[in-house]
Parts: C-alpha cells; sequence; structure tokens
C-alpha cells in the first residue's frame, strides 16, 4: 500500500507529531494550514480520561505513516498498513467516541480518505430473505468507503446458527475487507468474551484483525473525573457534598455500572433536578447556576 497525503503537508504533519509528545512549540508552529485541525483532535484524544493503550498505539501509527514516508523519499521498500480492529469491551468504555476520533486522525494523516464514521449493528446488515443480507452489506460498505465502518456488539451476526443469515453477512464483510483493503477500515465491537467467542466462529476472521484493544471498566476515580469533565464542559460544578454524593452511588453499582455512560445519565438527571431547584428561587446567582448539589445528585434509573 502506499500512502498519499490528503490535504496534508509535512509541515503539518510534523507539528502535530510533536504536539502529540508533549514537545513545546509557539503558537505559530502549532496553527494548521489544513482546512481541518490534527492538533485539535490529539488533543480530545489525550483528554479522554484513561484509554492509555488507544493513545499509545495512536502514536505508534503516526509514528509509523511518517515514517514510510521518509523511506518513499530514498527509493526503499515500504510496508502495508492494515488497520482493521477489534474492540472488547462493556458499554460506556468509549469504543464509539475513539472510533470516531481514530477516523478523524486516519484522514488528517492519509490513510483514509473521508475519515467519516458508519455505525451499524445487526439490522442494519442481516437480511430477511436469500440475497437480501449481501445487498444490505453492500449498501454499508459503500457509504463507510473512505472512513470506517463500525459494527456494534458484532457478534451477534453468529447467534443465529448455520441457518442465519448473519454468516452471509461475516461472509460478504470478508470479502470486502480484501476487496477495499485500501479505502475502508472495519472494526467490530462489543463485550470481550462474546466477541472472543464470535472470532472462533469462523476460522479466517480473527486473522484479518491485527489490531485489538481492551476498553477496560473505570475505575470510581476515573469515573469521578470524568463526572467533573463532562460538568465542566457544560459549564456546571459540582459542590463537595455532591462529588461525594455520586461517588457513593457509583460504588455502590459495583456490576455492569454502565462506566461514562451511567456517568452522563446522573449528570444529565441533575442539571434538569438543578433546574427545577432554581426555577423555584426568589433570587439566583451565578453560582447558583454554576453548582450542583448533593440534593441535584439521585441515582439513575435507566440502569
Amino acid at each position: 500500500m502506499s500512502f498519499k497525503l490528503y490535504k496534508y503537508g509535512k509541515t503539518n504533519f510534523h507539528t502535530s507529531f510533536d504536539i502529540f509528545f508533549n514537545k513545546k512549540k509557539t503558537v505559530k508552529e502549532e496553527l494548521c494550514k489544513s482546512d481541518t485541525n490534527l492538533n485539535d483532535i490529539l488533543i480530545e484524544l489525550n483528554s479522554l480520561i484513561g484509554l492509555d493503550n488507544v493513545k499509545k498505539l495512536v502514536k505508534e501509527i503516526i509514528a509509523f505513516v511518517e515514517i514510510q514516508e521518509k523511506r518513499k523519499t530514498e527509493n526503499l521498500l515500504t510496508e502495508p498498513i492494515v488497520l482493521h480492529m477489534v474492540f472488547r469491551g462493556n458499554p460506556g468504555t468509549g469504543k464509539t467516541t475513539v472510533a470516531r476520533l481514530l477516523g478523524k486522525i486516519f484522514k488528517e494523516i492519509g490513510i483514509l480518505e473521508r475519515g467519516h464514521l458508519i455505525e451499524v449493528d445487526r439490522a442494519d446488515l442481516v437480511g430477511e430473505y436469500i440475497g437480501h443480507t449481501a445487498v444490505k452489506v453492500k449498501e454499508q460498505i459503500r457509504k463507510a468507503l473512505g472512513g470506517i465502518l463500525f459494527i456494534d456488539e458484532a457478534y451477534s451476526l453468529a447467534r443465529g446458527g448455520e441457518k442465519d443469515f448473519g454468516k452471509e453477512a461475516i461472509d460478504t464483510l470478508v470479502k470486502a475487507m480484501e476487496d477495499y483493503k485500501d479505502n475502508f477500515i472495519l472494526i467490530l465491537a462489543g463485550y470481550k468474551d462474546e466477541m472472543d467467542y464470535f472470532l472462533k466462529t469462523n476460522p479466517g476472521l480473527k486473522s484479518r484483525f491485527p489490531i485489538y484493544i481492551d476498553f477496560k471498566d473505570y475505575s470510581i476515580e476515573e469515573l469521578i473525573l470524568i463526572a467533573k469533565k463532562i460538568a465542566s464542559d457544560r459549564q456546571y460544578q459540582f459542590s463537595n457534598k455532591a462529588i461525594l454524593k455520586i461517588e457513593y452511588i457509583l460504588k455502590k453499582k459495583t456490576y455492569d455500572n454502565g462506566n461514562a455512560r451511567y456517568v452522563r445519565n446522573i449528570i444529565e438527571r441533575a442539571i434538569r433536578r438543578q433546574a427545577v431547584r432554581l426555577k423555584n428561587k426568589h433570587k439566583v446567582t451565578k453560582y447558583d447556576l454554576l453548582t450542583i448539589l448533593e440534593e441535584d445528585i439521585v441515582e439513575d434509573d435507566l440502569y
């Protein structure tokens, strides 16, 4: 595979690469000339709580692409790059967020032409009669060309047994991975145990995915940091007692805690409860508008 940089120059690449490795740059040096800004995407990735394995992978891919470009200019052989991936982890651990950011990053460094994300599940791929499945899968692949096709709960494709059309969907995907190997990236996502079993159902499937990323459940401390970041991004803050209330709720929910998704639901509900509380208050200060109190925090009832 030869590397082509879409709308991306060497100056911009090196600037972004240095920023990602925390080197100091002047404001002028940090400006990207392209119509999209890799620096901002990398900053967004680095701001995510945890996910050190993902951040390490991105550094490796950026370095690999840069070195292959240098080898190409010296008329040396270049290595092909295959980036089909398997994401394994529970809900709320950042799989979709990471896939979206990877698409943008890969566009900026020239691996993908468009870098968009097409997110699908079994219903989008498996048909109801003979011949229908292949048509549905090819349509989703067509939409994903130049970007990423992200299949959530991918193991559901193998749940119906031999007579199920899910097997046809898998076979069509495998063929597309070869036919369009330079023009899209396939990411399969789902629970770890289910994904491991799924990959064993098709002997030729596992070897086609060179990258496996495990998304671990967040610790209580990480979930508190996520809660503070979500609130800060929306220009809210927590009182000390509100933080303790969130921590208490999270410690109670030790199984299937929903991770960041559960925390987000708690905060969204707290914002609504704060609004009701302040609506009945005679005088509302800026501090009141900013601050979420202990009484605004309740357990989310969606889980």
